[in-house]
């Protein structure tokens, strides 16, 4: 247990919970220069099994701050280790994966009935070959980044009482009282400093009790492959050896203990009727529910919410992690711009404005994967009806794009295409990536006007934005990228964009399109004035 010499007492924000959401929001606030520190109860990582991968916005989002060579290098150990599971396919090169689908509500998507051609997918090349990171290893990234960052990580440290005072947050926790400037509960589905904040989270009671653990089986051929129904719930054994994943309807377990070998073991046996003995967990197991809730409110004056703090549902796809991956990457800006005096306090309004609809489909995706699992006939019946629709080229498509996260959009205005959406993975003619020059978490102005007359409007923010033009010297991007040619990229794209750029983009930083246009006249520089003055704040004096 940390003593009170240990937190520090007068830091801008501080971040209660250190998994993979407040690490990235701990990260995001240090490198635009608040001062911040991050809370955790646990005095160790939790290294139980969760989401076993991650989706394209979020890999991008480790992309755009140069981390997606250390992602590729976790996944390549993963693969090593585990070897490729359902779902992943390798392009030519021997051993090489390029693709991810998932499966919905068990029933597994084939890579081959997938459109990869299509605009959605292309326009994120780059990300797309790096999904295969467990939420652990995940982890141990952001804390080496944060680390780096010079952000203060104190564990054994509880939060157990909360007073927003106007003008900043006095928080009370084990180790003594702390006063800070903001705070955010990143601290999981129990948050306390939810609770403690008097937030509501309405939702829908759990019904089921899952489970996901790698186990000694003493007989697995007892057991059948792939995912299989009972009236009781469903399961799955692999696709690596000793994978199991169990799902059991009408129990609702204690999901505050740990999972122990003879509690799977026993609601294995229930779901498969089978009398399967299991003699060892290689690993902590995971124990989930079906519990789907949703903040009131993401903000309360001081105190703000992420990740499962603000949303909680079934966990099929990794979708909770990935979500609050991005809630994340959408605050950490405009929360360190209103601390620097930028921009108003009501650019955080918009933070629940753009995160809730998201976090909103993501429970209707997950609720609507539990309607088909369940073991009864009327369910059984829908199953079949899904499947048909999933087995075709178009329905696969649909589903892998939700999954992958290519489809999300934000309601910003504007008529572009891309406004809203996250910015397509580009090439520029210096041979560098858009994503390399996003690092220091500035917004991004892409210029290709014949005379440059977005970039010299953005002079007016120049701490802020960074004006790309195509007379810019190269920048070097990494070598040990996924996809290592420009060609890979730009032979297919969105439409409107002819060789896959627009004339001008402004990109948020977090990776949000703000602003795009397909011609240089007055209104669209009026256009790109008001999105910076918007996003990027009141100019310098």
């Amino acid at each position: 247990m940390f003593v009170i010499t240990d937190v520090n007492q007068d830091m801008d924000v501080t971040v209660a919970g250190a998994g993979p959401v407040g690490l990235l929001l701990a990260a995001e606030l240090a490198l635009a220069g608040v001062s911040v520190q991050v809370l955790e109860r646990r005095t160790e990582p939790d290294d139980a099994m969760k989401a076993q991968g991650i989706n394209i916005p979020t890999a991008e989002a480790l992309d755009r701050r140069g981390l997606l060579p250390a992602a590729a290098q976790m996944q390549r150990e993963t693969l090593a280790r585990t070897g490729a599971p359902g779902g992943w396919v390798g392009d030519r090169a021997p051993g090489a994966v390029s693709r991810f689908t998932g499966h919905f509500a068990g029933m597994s998507l084939d890579p081959e009935l997938v459109d990869w051609s299509d605009p959605d997918f292309t326009a994120h090349a780059a990300a797309s070959g790096v999904r295969l990171v467990p939420q652990p290893r995940l982890e141990a990234l952001l804390a080496e980044h944060v680390a780096r960052l010079g952000v203060p990580v104190h564990r054994g440290v509880e939060v157990v009482a909360v007073e927003d005072t106007g003008d900043g947050v006095l928080v009370g926790t084990a180790a003594g009282p702390v006063r800070t400037g903001w705070l955010v509960g990143c601290d999981g589905g129990h948050s306390a400093v939810r609770r403690l904040a008097g937030i509501e989270f309405p939702g829908a009671a759990p019904e089921l009790t899952g489970y996901q653990a790698v186990a000694d089986i003493a007989e697995p051929s007892g057991l059948a492959d792939g995912w299989v129904w009972s009236a009781a719930g469903v399961y799955r054994c692999g696709p690596q050896p000793g994978r199991i994943a169990v799902m059991e309807f009408g129990a609702v377990a204690d999901r505050t203990a740990p999972v122990t070998l003879a509690e799977l073991q026993a609601s294995l046996r229930r779901v498969s009727g089978t009398d399967v003995t299991l003699t060892a967990l290689r690993a902590p197991a995971s124990r989930w529910s079906d519990n789907t809730r949703q903040a009131a409110t993401y903000r309360s004056g001081r105190i703000l919410l992420a990740g499962d703090a603000a949303h909680v549902h079934p966990p099929f796809g990794g979708q909770g992690l990935n979500l609050g991956a991005g809630d994340a990457m959408n605050l950490g800006w405009k929360l360190a711009a209103v601390i620097a005096g930028r921009s108003p306090e009501n650019l955080l309004d918009s933070y629940d404005a753009e995160r809730r609809p998201l976090g909103t489909w993501v429970m209707s995706w997950t609720r609507a994967q539990i309607a088909v699992l369940r073991g009864d006939a009327k369910s059984a019946a829908l199953r079949e009806v899904v499947a048909d629709l999933l087995n075709t080229r178009d329905g696969t498509t649909h589903a892998v794009k939700k999954i992958a996260g290519v489809t999300q959009r934000i309601d910003l205005p504007g008529n572009h295409e891309l406004i809203g959406r996250y910015a397509p993975d580009l090439w520029l003619r210096d041979g560098s990536r858009l994503a390399d020059h996003g690092h220091d978490g500035k917004f991004l102005l892409l210029d290709r006007s014949p005379d440059g007359k977005f970039a010299r409007l953005a002079t007016a923010w120049p701490e802020r934005v960074r004006s790309l033009t195509e007379c810019d010297p190269p920048h070097a991007h990494p070598s040990d990228m996924p996809h290592g040619h420009p060609s890979d990229t730009t032979d297919s794209h969105p439409s409107g964009m002819s060789d896959g750029l627009p004339v001008g983009m402004l990109v948020r930083p977090d990776g949000v399109v703000a602003w795009a246009c397909t011609s240089v006249d007055d209104q669209a520089i009026a256009d790109l004035s008001t999105a910076l003055h918007r996003w990027a704040g009141a100019r310098p004096v």
